[in-house]
C-alpha cells in the first residue's frame, strides 16, 4: 500500500514539476518570439510563438503574440496563398484567445482591424461589404465590452461612410451629376429608395460618431466624418433650403475639426517646449 501510494506521489510530483518546466519553456520561447518581433522578424517570431504555445496552451499571450505576428504579416489585397494563409491563421488565434478570455479587447480589436484590412484589400464590391459588415460586428462587440471605447465608435462611423458613400457617388453619376454639383438629387424616386435604404444606416453611422465625440470632445477625425457624412445626408434633403442648411452643419464641423487639430498641435508645442526646458 506504501509502495503504491509513493509511486503516485511520485508520479503526480513527476508530472507536476514537468508542466512547470513546460511552463518555465514556454515563457523563454514567448521571451525570444517578442525579441524577434520587436526586429520586425515576424516569420521566426511565429515560430518561437508557436512553441510557446504548444508548451503552454493556457497563456494567452504567447497566442495572442502569434495571432499578432501572422497579422503583421498580412498585406492587404495581395492574393497570394501565403497571404491569405496569414490573415486565416491570425483570424483563428484571435479567436482561440477569445475561447478563453471573450472579453480581450485586443483580440477582439485585431480582428475588427483585420477584416476592415481584407475590406480595404477586397477586389470586388460583394466581397468587400463582406469584410466590412464582418469588421461592423467586431467592433460592435468592442463597444458593448468597452463602452468608452472611442475608436470602436469612430471606426463603426468610417465603415458606414465607406459603405454609404459609393451608393451616393453612383446615384448621382447616374443623374449626369459632377462630385461639385450642388444637391439634393432632384430624381424623386431614386431619393427616396436611397432614403429608405440607406437613411436609417447613415443615422446609426453618425450617433456612433457623436458617441466617440462624447467620450473625446477634442476628437478631430470623428469630426471630419461627422462632417462627411452630413454633408452627403444632404443630398437626400426635401427642398434645395433644407440641403443648404445640412452643409451648413456639415461646414461647422469642418471649422471645428481645423480648430481642434490647431489647439492640439499648440497643447503639443508647449508639452514639448516644456520638456526641453527641463
Amino acid at each position: 500500500m506504501k509502495k503504491t501510494f509513493f509511486a503516485v506521489t511520485s508520479l503526480t510530483l513527476l508530472a507536476l514539476f514537468s508542466t512547470g518546466c513546460d511552463k518555465l519553456k514556454s515563457r523563454d520561447e514567448l521571451n525570444k518570439g517578442v525579441a524577434s518581433f520587436k526586429n520586425a522578424k515576424y516569420v521566426e517570431a511565429v515560430e518561437h510563438f508557436k512553441v510557446a504555445v504548444d508548451l503552454d496552451a493556457s497563456n494567452p499571450n504567447a497566442r495572442l503574440y502569434l495571432a499578432t505576428a501572422y497579422m503583421s504579416q498580412y498585406i492587404p489585397g495581395a492574393e497570394s496563398p501565403e497571404n491569405l494563409q496569414n490573415a486565416k491563421a491570425a483570424n483563428d488565434q484571435f479567436l482561440k484567445v477569445l475561447e478563453q478570455d471573450p472579453k480581450n479587447t485586443v483580440a477582439i480589436t485585431s480582428l475588427a482591424s483585420l477584416h476592415y484590412s481584407e475590406a480595404q484589400g477586397a477586389t470586388g464590391l460583394e466581397a468587400k461589404l463582406k469584410k466590412l459588415d464582418e469588421a461592423k460586428e467586431w467592433y460592435e462587440k468592442l463597444a458593448q465590452v468597452d463602452v468608452r471605447n472611442k475608436e470602436a465608435y469612430y471606426s463603426l462611423g468610417v465603415i458606414t461612410w465607406a459603405k454609404w458613400y459609393p451608393q451616393l457617388a453612383t446615384a448621382r453619376a447616374k443623374l449626369g451629376m459632377k462630385p461639385e454639383d450642388p444637391g439634393p438629387i432632384k430624381d424623386k424616386k431614386l431619393k427616396e429608395e436611397l432614403k429608405a435604404q440607406y437613411g436609417p444606416m447613415v443615422e446609426a453611422g453618425m450617433k456612433n460618431l457623436e458617441k466617440a465625440l462624447e467620450v473625446d470632445p477634442l476628437y478631430d477625425d470623428a469630426m471630419a466624418y461627422l462632417n462627411l457624412l452630413i454633408r452627403e445626408r444632404a443630398d437626400l434633403a426635401d427642398t434645395p433650403e433644407q440641403y443648404k442648411k445640412e452643409v451648413e452643419i456639415a461646414d461647422n464641423w469642418v471649422q471645428k475639426a481645423l480648430e481642434t487639430k490647431k489647439l492640439k498641435a499648440e497643447r503639443a508645442l508647449k508639452k514639448n517646449a516644456g520638456g526641453e526646458a527641463q
